[in-house]
């Protein structure tokens, strides 16, 4: 809020557009997928006209694969897209250091401890 009055997104806009346009910036979206469609179209439309006048700001979005399409096309070929992900190797190792920091250790077995190794890394695949 700024005056006691809430902005709105085309004063926003402006003001990136005030700021990106002389200086090189970079903004950063995390989980765009968790933004509502509405809200989502807007603001991706909001960043096409930031971009169309300050051709020197760069945006940094993340989000699941299926938002990339969306974003292409809203974006009008200003997009690289970069898949990343987290490796069965990796996710496993993450739960193994969890695991020994367990504040009681006498609560897991072995089964039990296997189970977790075995289907969160499958369910995380998944996704």
């Amino acid at each position: 809020m700024v005056g006691g009055r809430r902005q709105l997104l085309p004063d926003i806009v402006k003001a990136l557009q005030a700021v990106t346009s002389s200086l090189r910036t970079f903004v950063c979206i995390d989980a765009l997928d968790e933004c509502g469609v509405v809200h989502r179209a807007k603001l991706l439309d909001s960043f096409k006209q930031i971009l169309d006048k300050s051709p020197g700001t760069r945006i940094f979005i993340l989000g699941r694969p299926h938002m990339q399409a969306e974003v292409e096309r809203r974006l009008s070929g200003r997009v690289m897209s970069v898949p990343i992900g987290s490796s069965k190797t990796a996710i496993i190792g993450y739960l193994r250091v969890r695991l020994e920091e367990d504040e009681i250790p006498e609560a897991m077995d072995e089964t039990l401890e296997a189970e977790i190794l075995e289907r969160i890394p499958e369910k995380m695949s998944e996704m």
